[in-house]
């Protein structure tokens, strides 16, 4: 163990569910063996943690919890931890704490161990890379073995290493990023459709489409200016045709103004004879009218009300008749619910006398007595007693028989009565059960309920229709007392609707006498501002045509020769932004010298890109050998010799080669527990090849084995163990069959973990 650089002694965490737990490790292999949540997997995070670092810019998204609130301790303490370990310093302790929430286990120190004395160079960002010689991602992908990571991703950092490990010995290449380097440089010059080159190319052929059409426009320009000087020439022709109309049309408006000015006094002559007569008459106003004929109208809806309501009242007295004569026709009519469950009640003691049955019995027994009295005697006959008893048995005898005599007697009286009981129950019944009594008694009490209830219904029926009608009866009242305050001849409903009539349509016919009387005034007041004076000259003429079609096709030359104007505007500014026909022929030649020299950038970066592929796959052909031959010695160990050869590329894509099979079987063709002894062996290859050995980094699995078979788990056992002789090894794991297979094995430190680490 002497080549071991970095042995872990003990961990200490506040995290997750770990709160303030600890687990002692030591040198070699340790076999961690624990149930299913338990710890096991944050114990792994939490090594991760303490010599990385937690992300704390990393974010929850769909599907993924980040580190810093998966990990957030259960208890709310703050997330930290501590590590005791043996490294190329010396005895170290780091320890990790949070002091800000925004950032867990941020604190970071880094001591010798029972010191207070830093370990130089060792900081929170470098100590796991400067512990291990690797970076986190490179790590995470070879040394550190989930159940559900087992299987190999292709990364930057992990193909920097490879790099490094079969060329230049750099760690600042990668394949990959080179790759998409060269493709965004591609695609920024060209992809599909979009790119430096698509733009100038397009921006080309606009200026060579905006050449094209300069000249199209300068004789689109002639001849819109040549229209609008047709059409200004036509415009004053029509200016002064409407001149000559506006002569003739102002001496009509004097002559129309004269006749309207008749017409707006007799208009306001017949409003003011109106209104006089209906204030005459004292007509109502129109609001009065209008609710005085709201308030008929809403009697009618009243009356439909109290129809409704006494049709439901009468509805109501027939269930109500219905109810009292089911009630009659029970066998207990007459009575109150109480009395009639009295009556069953004793009724049902009263059949309680078992009349006939006894009667039966004692007559069967007199018979029985009658036949041993009678045996008795012919007994006494024979013997040498009868002259001694002769005279006591006689007497006996007759009591016995006036006894029994009596009570059947009896017995027979109470089985009359009871016999006369239930003929009278049947008579009144129409049956003697008693349940069936009992069940007549229970329908009474539901009909006398029914009855009750049909009673208060049709009470607030009828209280509802009387007050309803009451409502209507006043409600007419009223009315009537306020129609004849303005026509006393109004005494029922009818005549008053018909006098509001009549008022509203003369209230309406003054309406409109105002409304007419204004419409003249207005007209008079429009005739009054709109005669202009007449000039003096010779008499107008009549016009050739009316103002409306010159006016007409007036508008339409201004619109034509507006449009042809606004056209040459257009065009004109059209021709400005074209531009000059010599500066565009210059600047498509300047845009097609840019084409060409990214049309050169474009072929040498495919140039560099064909170049760098190829030079990829020899770097492949160099690492993927060595790799393969590793993973084959491991995978044939693990499978007991079934498989013999392990192919993989650059993107760790896997085949195995069964044992006199010389062809290749693709992983995904693997059973599920092969699959993942061929990960392992793969993952186990790739520490050997680019772990820095003089760095020796633990090897850490997480239910690693938990798919694999006894046989094949205890190949992996054996080949752990032999591996941790040059590395510490963390086996957690679910299983106990792990712990027995090194039951009493001194090299190997097994402990079953629980809610607190216990060894065993």
């Amino acid at each position: 163990m002497g080549g071991i650089t970095l042995r872990i002694h003990r961990m200490t965490a506040a995290f997750g569910r770990l709160q303030g737990e600890s687990l002692e490790l030591r040198e070699g292999l340790n076999i961690l063996q624990a149930p299913n949540e338990t710890g096991k997997s944050t114990w792994c995070a939490f090594l991760l943690s303490i010599l990385y670092g937690i992300n704390s810019r990393e974010r929850d998204r769909a599907g993924f919890i980040a580190d810093k609130n998966r990990y957030a301790p259960w208890s709310g303490i703050p997330m930290s931890g501590r590590l005791d370990c043996a490294a190329e310093q010396g005895e170290i302790t780091l320890t990790r704490s949070t002091r800000r929430q925004t950032s867990p286990m941020g604190e970071f120190r880094a001591v010798y161990a029972g010191t207070n004395e830093p370990v130089p160079g060792l900081t929170g960002s470098n100590c796991g890379e400067e512990l291990l010689g690797v970076s986190r991602e490179v790590y995470a992908r070879s040394a550190f073995i989930r159940q559900n990571g087992l299987a190999i991703s292709q990364d930057a950092e992990l193909e920097r290493r490879i790099a490094a490990l079969i060329s230049s010995g750099e760690e600042d290449t990668s394949f990959t990023e080179a790759r998409d380097a060269l493709k965004r440089q591609l695609n920024r010059r060209r992809h599909n459709k979009t790119g430096q080159l698509p733009a100038l190319e397009a921006e080309r052929s606009d200026l060579e489409r905006r050449r094209a059409e300069s000249a199209e426009l300068s004789r689109q320009l002639a001849q819109a200016r040549r229209d609008a000087e047709v059409l200004a020439a036509r415009e004053a022709a029509l200016l002064e045709e409407l001149d000559h109309c506006d002569r003739w049309e102002a001496l009509r408006r004097r002559s129309a103004l004269t006749a309207a000015e008749a017409e707006a006094a007799a208009a306001e002559q017949r409003a003011e004879d109106l209104r006089r007569r209906i204030g005459a008459d004292r007509v109502p106003e129109n609001d009065a009218i209008a609710r005085l004929r709201g308030a008929i109208v809403n009697l009618e809806t009243t009356r439909r009300a109290v129809d409704r309501a006494r049709a439901e009242r009468d509805e109501a007295m027939k269930a109500l008749l219905r109810a009292e004569a089911a009630v009659s026709e029970s066998p207990f009519a007459g009575q109150s619910p109480e009395s009639a469950r009295k009556e069953i009640q004793q009724t049902a003691q009263s059949s309680k006398i078992p009349g006939g049955v006894a009667v039966r019995e004692l007559t069967i027994f007199f018979l029985f007595l009658a036949a041993g009295v009678g045996a008795a005697f012919a007994l006494l006959s024979q013997s040498a007693l009868s002259s001694a008893l002769s005279w006591l048995l006689p007497g006996a005898v007759f009591a016995a028989f006036t006894a029994v005599g009596g009570v059947l007697s009896r017995l027979y009286r109470r089985h009359a009565l009871s016999a006369a009981r239930s003929t009278a129950l049947l008579k009144r019944f129409g049956t003697a059960d008693q349940d069936a009594i009992r069940q007549l008694a229970e329908a009474y009490v539901k009909l006398w309920e029914a009855r009750d209830a049909a009673q208060a219904n049709a009470n607030a029926k009828s209280a509802a229709a009387d007050t309803l009608y009451n409502s209507l009866s006043s409600n007419e009242q009223a009315i009537l007392l306020e129609v004849r305050r303005f026509a006393p001849g109004a005494f029922d409903i009818p005549t008053a609707d018909q006098l509001l009539r009549s008022c509203a349509v003369r209230r309406r016919e003054l309406t409109e006498a105002e409304s007419a009387a204004r419409e003249a005034r207005a007209r008079r007041e429009a005739l009054s501002q709109q005669v202009p004076e007449v000039p003096e000259g010779p008499e107008a003429a009549p016009p050739a045509r009316g103002r409306e079609i010159a006016a007409a096709e007036l508008a339409e030359t201004r619109a034509r020769l507006a449009e042809a104007r606004s056209a040459a505007d257009r065009l004109d500014g059209q021709l400005r932004a074209a531009g000059d026909p010599a500066a565009l022929e210059g600047s498509i030649r300047e845009l097609t010298d840019r084409i060409d020299a990214l049309e050169g950038e474009y072929s040498a970066i495919a140039l560099a890109l064909e170049a760098l592929e190829a030079a990829n796959t020899a770097l492949q052909n160099r690492f993927s050998p060595e790799l393969g031959r590793r993973a084959a010695e491991i995978f044939a160990r693990l499978t007991g010799d079934r498989y013999t050869g392990v192919s993989l590329d650059r993107q760790f894509r896997l085949s195995a080669e069964p044992a006199g099979d010389a062809v290749f079987r693709d992983a995904a063709l693997l059973s599920a527990g092969a699959l993942d002894q061929l990960y392992l062996a793969v993952r186990l290859a790739i520490c050997d090849l680019v772990l820095p050995p003089e760095k020796q980094a633990p090897l850490v699995l997480d239910d690693a084995l938990a798919s694999f078979d006894d046989a094949r788990c205890a190949a992996a056992l054996r080949y752990l163990k032999e591996a941790a002789g040059e590395r510490q090894i963390l086996l957690f794991t679910c299983h106990s069959r792990e712990a027995d297979f090194f039951a009493g094995h001194g090299e190997v430190f097994v402990q079953r973990l629980t809610s607190a680490a216990g060894r065993v």
